[in-house]
């Protein structure tokens, strides 16, 4: 492959998603479309990956991560229009330039190479990735004479009769070479149904000049096709997310049911782990080998250790060691570490907190601003108080503990190694090491 340029077009309100969020901020597979697509576009190693904006535009570069350069379009005028907002990068750069769309999330790096590959070895002045449909309404079509080359690409509203029984529609993805690309964007007007710039135009200027102009066509017409209304969006969601489940699976993990999980794009997970219906595994989460997650979970941006099991339990951006099991019904909030073979047990919410190895909480309790040791045991009904009304205080306690059911453990508190609470207990104040404390407050046995 030879020396590339990206240009994604995602300058656009979208007005049939009715949104006051930008189209292309809309996401699927917990991503939105545009990052899909500059993140595609980025494996292609690109000189230049270029975005170009308009509609709430620094919200979009906000939140699009990478290595991008961002044009802004003040006014949409038509894809040609939007393209030559890069007519300064153009100027100093020859190669191939592909044009791309930040509605197209189901777009795959093996296609968009296939078309660069064939581009290139054509020595093609266009390349226009294309795909059949049997109803080609609201697509541009692409237009071939004799040879089969590429004439040129009519929009559906400027079609003739015979123009719009073709079946082969235009997808809006192509390469160009830089130098005529540059050329043709000069020479592109206005005369059309929309009154825009048709980038599509360019085709047909550069067929009119004897340059090659050639189509490379994909069966596979889901991955094309653009995203504009809450419809397309929930289709290219279940798309995406059995493309996503078909790779884990390919990859050593167990998913019983692919039509009801549910993985974002950026989960890893590893080999022969099990992983149930209804289930949502979000953001950046990682999860080992040999890890069970039982049906209804929800884990987000978190850490699961090999042989973990987890049963109908919510993890958020916390962290679980391994051979550990949580749930079932355990709440696990941001800035939670949980320690290797630690058990937290059904109907527990723990915030902010760590717990030691072989620790246990098996049920019934909320453990917040806590540092818990390890081997240590936590009672049934067991609450830290860690809020006064005003601020948040910490909880520590040592290695080998026992605190017994329904003790309230009122913070800032520290309770020692090998130490004791009675059931029912309100703690109050420090527990030194080896003690044992009961009662309202409590008091040591000693």
């Amino acid at each position: 492959m030879g020396r590339l340029m990206t240009i994604t077009l995602a300058a656009g309100k979208g007005t049939r998603m009715k949104s006051k969020l930008p189209k292309v901020l809309h996401q699927v597979a917990g991503k939105s479309m545009v990052q899909h697509v500059v993140d595609t576009a980025d494996r292609l190693n690109p000189i230049h990956n270029i975005v170009i904006v308009g509609y709430k535009g620094e919200l979009v570069k906000e939140k699009t991560e990478g290595k991008v350069e961002f044009l802004t379009q003040e006014k949409q005028l038509g894809t040609g229009h939007a393209v030559m907002q890069a007519k300064e990068q153009l100027k100093d750069f020859v190669g191939t330039v592909l044009v791309l769309y930040g509605d197209t999330p189901l777009l795959t790096t093996n296609t968009l190479s296939n078309l660069i590959k064939e581009h290139e070895e054509q020595k093609a002045a266009v390349t226009i990735l294309t795909t059949k449909l049997d109803d080609p309404t609201g697509y541009g079509r692409i237009v071939r004479n004799l040879e089969g080359h590429v004439t040129k690409i009519v929009e559906d509203k400027d079609t003739t009769k015979e123009e719009a029984e073709i079946n082969e529609i235009n997808t809006g993805i192509c390469c160009f070479d830089s130098e005529l690309l540059l050329e043709a964007l000069a020479k592109l007007d206005t005369d059309n149904a929309q009154g825009e710039y048709y980038l599509t135009d360019v085709a047909g200027i550069l067929a009119k000049e004897g340059k090659l102009v050639t189509a490379a066509v994909t069966d596979n017409y889901e991955e094309t096709i653009g995203v504009n209304t809450r419809n397309h969006l929930a289709k290219a969601e279940k798309t995406l997310r059995l493309r996503i489940c078909e790779e884990h699976m390919t990859n050593g993990v167990t998913i019983i049911d692919p039509n009801n999980t549910y993985i974002d794009s950026e989960v890893e997970i590893g080999q022969d782990t099990i992983i149930y219906p209804f289930t949502f595994i979000e953001g950046k989460t990682k999860v080992g080998d040999e890890v069970v997650i039982g049906s209804q979970c929800r884990i987000k941006n978190s850490f699961v250790g090999r042989d973990v099991k987890i049963e109908s339990s919510t993890v958020i951006e916390s962290e679980i060691g391994a051979a550990s099991l949580i749930g079932p019904y355990a709440y696990l909030r941001p800035g939670t570490k949980v320690g290797n073979e630690v058990k937290v047990g059904d109907f527990v919410e723990i915030k902010n907190s760590q717990i030691g190895n072989g620790s246990k909480v098996p049920h019934l309790s909320y453990i917040g601003d806590t540092i818990i040791g390890e081997n240590t045991n936590v009672g049934a009904g067991t609450i830290t108080a860690n809020y006064d009304g005003k601020d948040k205080h910490r909880t520590v306690i040592g290695d080998n503990a026992f605190i017994g059911s329904d003790s309230t453990l009122v913070a800032p508190l520290r309770i020692g190694d090998n130490a004791t609470t009675g059931a029912g207990s309100v703690v109050t104040k420090d527990v030194k090491e080896g003690d044992i404390v009961i009662g309202v407050p409590a008091k040591s046995m000693d």
